[in-house]
């Protein structure tokens, strides 16, 4: 995945800096993980979210303005994802993809969950067998419209 340069400068950042999303979520007022969706440019800050992750951050107020400007979203390439992490949510969607689609039309009807009116949680559960990663999606529905 091509990262961009205000994406490594923010990186590169927040590793000197020694700063977690976590940290940043309680200094932005935002979650963690829609921050760190700012700094993969899959979202856009308004200008006070903005100067306050770059001031978290250390770098230069002007590096803000480029985070208020809506992204070209949709980072991954149009193939099977290989970094094992992302690839697990890929085979996630291929196993239980449509048993998941199969519930919601069940309980909601025919439309579709919202990403734009949209939320996730990565949660850290621990687990004498090994700690778990929970994941909350929350979405909004949409019915599919009739005329």
């Amino acid at each position: 995945m091509p990262i961009s340069e205000i994406t490594e400068k923010l990186l590169a950042a927040k590793k000197d800096k020694g700063i977690t999303f976590e940290e940043l979520e309680k200094t932005i007022g935002r979650d963690e993980t829609w921050i760190a969706s700012v700094i993969y440019r899959q979202a856009s800050a308004d200008m006070d979210e903005a100067t306050k992750l770059v001031t978290a951050l250390g770098l230069p107020e002007s590096t803000a303005e480029e985070l208020t400007i809506p992204p070209l979203k949709g980072s991954l390439e149009p193939q099977i994802p290989t970094d094992p992490l992302i690839y697990r949510f890929y085979e996630i969607m291929q196993v239980y993809g449509m048993p998941i689609k199969a519930v919601v039309h069940e309980k909601f009807g025919d439309g579709i969950m919202s990403a734009i009116d949209f939320s996730v949680e990565v949660e850290k559960v621990p687990d004498p067998k090994g700690d778990r990663v929970q994941i909350i999606m929350c979405g909004k529905f949409l019915p599919y419209k009739k005329w």
